[in-house]
């Protein structure tokens, strides 16, 4: 039977199975490689997947095999080094378009329109002249070569090809800044590693461009003969596909497993044509594990929802019909000079205590962000999590949007909404760790420890109670990159601000270290080189094939190149996440006003590494949480809730606290960094703190933790406050 959550409707996602974009060969005789893909007598393509031959604690990953790549449909079997672009379709800006127009490059997949390009290639840049020819489907009258309404309808794109740049030397980080010249042996066996990565998924895979299209095999995909289901579970002993649709019998769609430890499965369409497994349907894979038999959801899973009375999530086969489908009408916005971030989440932006849902944000939030003057907004807790008070940073299934706020399609008209009011969509990305779940999570996910984290303690985050990924591994990089290309390519998010990354960075997490700035607390076996040279390849990938799109990086240890590009030997985030001013302005609101040192504030606002920029803010949600304050109610404290109304007289306290909230922002957005953030409702000094719905909490050694009666009283969002016409003291 098919399955729906009561309240959510399931509509639809674009085509994601067009296997021959990249399917590819390779002869290869050792078992100890990633996951590729060769011809067989009974299918064109079948996936070998991948037991990388790395210890679990070992610095990098060890491949010994040197084999060509033949990608199909090409003339002749070359190198896999060779094969760097991509071609894609890409939009027309359709307020810059004339008659020939020179545009950038901002990447949009249409079908629908043909378009004829005339390429003038320069050394960095591609000069593109676009007509428009007949057939435009959607746009009557546009059969012109250069139809403006047709561009206008932001219907009009063009063909290009991009290309991943090569890794470059990696030697410029020392004409920037010398001092790095006393760590240059680790630098340079960084970089070394990064183009030996480089080097190898160019060889075995055919490059990062076909690399991080793993969603394309792995997981559902759907073909015009069926449905191909394969998961990378190399320590279960046997395994199935269960759903509604074969009534859970774990005998009736067995999967084979191959080589390098991929499970597969084809189920061929009904016989009217229909798919095999119907779209909504309740779907897990069973596997006899070395832990026992379990059943989970599907790593790659697309959509998952829980059921109402229920704990664990379902996962979800997602596939709507055609007409069903949300398709784009805007192209993205160019990236502005200056970022200025509207943190948001979704789930919490109601002013009524419930949880919100994409379409309401869309037509209620969105409006009021590009009212307040913001170019971009940054979505939290998108990727689906099974504990809501997590606020999205526990993550269980990876390429699922969150069901709480609505289907993946609601998701996207909220992105395309925002794409026409001109604002960015960044996405709160969380590859620092993982749910610890066992069913509806990645751990333990084929019964061992250490299938895609470090096994044992190294693995664990104690503080966060979470797992911690293997960045040596090679399938754990195919999943990661194939995720980040996920969000950019299906949902056309803008870029991402990549959650912990300073826990990434080091062995140590960033945990009881009080950085002071020492090169030597940065480049030394504290460092994790694995999780280093995984953010360069995943700013190359990004970078590469979305040269507008935006990366900020949360690091609290300010790392030296970290907002270095990677072909110059840096990390390669266009902005690092400056955290150290929200904290020394919490330090100073503790203060008497008269031991405020102006030279002490400004030089905590301008204590940043040239050419390497910065996102500065004065609070993010981190200091809207229970347990912490915001900057108004440091100020304002209980006066809030009396003496703010119109109709009567304030406080001092009211006073100075109004004018210091304005100035502390002023002050921060001038001189703090090159771009600027803002927590949702923190503009205005919003009364309250956060404090998601929670139930009370019994832990191991007997303590209790109270909870709030699961309310939802303080997890919204009082943008009614602002929004009111009448002069009364508001209680809340």
């Amino acid at each position: 039977m098919a399955y729906s959550l009561s309240g959510v409707h399931l509509p639809t996602v674009p085509s994601i199975c067009n296997s021959s974009r990249s399917s590819f060969l390779s002869n290869r005789k050792t078992s100890n490689l990633p996951i590729l893909f060769k011809k067989n007598s009974t299918c064109t393509w079948k996936i070998c997947a991948g037991k990388s031959s790395y210890d679990s604690d070992s610095p990098s990953i060890t491949v010994t095999t040197s084999e060509k790549v033949l990608v199909p449909g090409s003339k002749t079997d070359a190198s896999a080094s060779a094969i760097e672009e991509s071609e894609v379709v890409e939009e027309v800006d359709p307020l810059a378009m004339e008659d020939d127009v020179e545009v950038e490059s901002t990447e949009e997949l249409f079908s629908s329109e043909l378009i004829s390009v005339d390429k003038n290639v320069d050394d960095e840049e591609e000069t593109v002249s676009v007509n428009l020819v007949s057939e435009i489907g959607e746009l009557e009258g546009a059969r012109a070569s250069n139809d403006l309404d047709a561009v206008k309808s932001g219907k009009a794109f063009r063909t290009t090809k991009r290309s991943i740049p090569p890794p470059g030397t990696g030697k410029k980080i020392y004409q920037i800044d010398p001092y790095l010249e006393t760590h240059r042996p680790h630098l340079d066996y960084r970089f070394a590693q990064y183009k030996k990565m480089r080097e190898e998924i160019d060889k075995y895979e055919g490059g990062l461009e076909i690399f991080s299209r793993g969603y394309e095999k792995l997981g559902f995909n759907r073909s015009t003969t069926g449905v191909t289901y394969r998961e990378w579970a190399p320590g279960a002993k046997s395994a199935s596909l269960i759903g509604d649709f074969n009534n859970w019998n774990p005998n009736a769609d067995v999967m084979t497993q191959n080589e390098f430890g991929v499970w597969e499965v084809f189920l061929p369409n009904n016989a009217d044509g229909s798919s095999p497994i119907p779209h909504g349907s309740r779907v897990k894979i069973h596997m006899d594990t070395p832990t026992g038999i379990k059943d989970s959801i599907p790593a790659w899973i697309r959509f998952s929802v829980q059921a109402p009375g229920e704990i664990p999530y379902n996962g979800i086969y997602y596939d709507p019909p055609e007409e069903e489908r949300y398709v784009f009408q805007h192209p993205r916005p160019k990236r502005p000079k200056s970022l200025r971030i509207y943190e948001a989440h979704v789930g919490m932006s109601s002013t009524e205590p419930k949880i919100n849902t994409y379409a309401e944000f869309r037509d209620d939030v969105l409006p009021r962000i590009k009212m307040l003057g913001y170019n971009a907004v940054q979505l939290m807790a998108i990727q689906e999590h099974s504990y809501y008070a997590s606020f999205g940073y526990h993550v269980t299934n990876f390429f699922a949007p969150s069901s709480r706020c609505g289907t993946p399609d609601d998701l996207k008209s909220l992105i395309d909404k925002a794409h026409e009011l001109g604002l960015l969509v960044l996405m709160d990305i969380v590859h620092s760790h993982a749910s610890n779940n066992v069913l509806d999570g990645l751990n333990m996910f084929d019964g061992t420890d250490g299938q895609y984290f470090h096994s044992g303690a190294r693995g664990y985050h104690w503080m966060w109670d979470s797992r911690l990924f293997n960045y040596g591994s090679w399938e754990v990089l195919r999943f990661l990159l194939s995720n980040a290309r996920w969000w950019l390519d299906e949902y056309k998010f803008d870029g991402f601000r990549f959650d912990g990354v300073t826990s990434m960075m080091y062995t140590h997490h960033g945990l009881q270290m009080a950085f002071t700035g020492n090169y030597d607390e940065y480049f030394g076996l504290a460092t994790d080189v694995d999780a280093v040279v995984y953010l360069m390849l995943v700013n190359d990938l990004i970078h590469g094939l979305f040269p507008e799109a935006v990366t900020v990086g949360e690091d609290v240890s300010g790392m030296p190149t970290f907002g270095i590009p990677v072909q110059d030997g840096g990390v390669g985030f266009d902005y690092r996440l400056h955290m150290a001013v929200a904290d020394k302005w919490i330090e100073l609101l503790k203060k008497r006003d008269e031991d405020w040192q102006m030279g002490d504030i400004v030089h905590t606002l301008t204590n940043r590494r040239w050419s390497e920029k910065c996102v500065v803010y004065a609070e993010s949600h981190d200091q809207a949480l229970v347990g912490d304050k915001t900057i108004a109610f440091w100020l304002m404290d209980k006066d809030m809730y009396d003496f703010m109304a119109l109709d009567r007289p304030s406080t001092p306290l009211i006073d100075r606290g109004i004018a210091l909230h304005k100035m502390i922002r002023l002050i921060t957005m001038g001189l703090g960094g090159e771009g600027y953030l803002n927590f949702m409702g923190n503009e205005f000094g919003h009364p309250e703190w956060i404090d998601f719905p929670r139930g009370e909490q019994h832990l191991p050694d007997g303590r209790v933790i109270p909870g709030n009666n699961n309310s939802y009283d303080k997890c919204r969002r009082r943008f009614d406050l602002v929004s009111a016409e009448f002069q009364v003291c508001m209680q809340f």
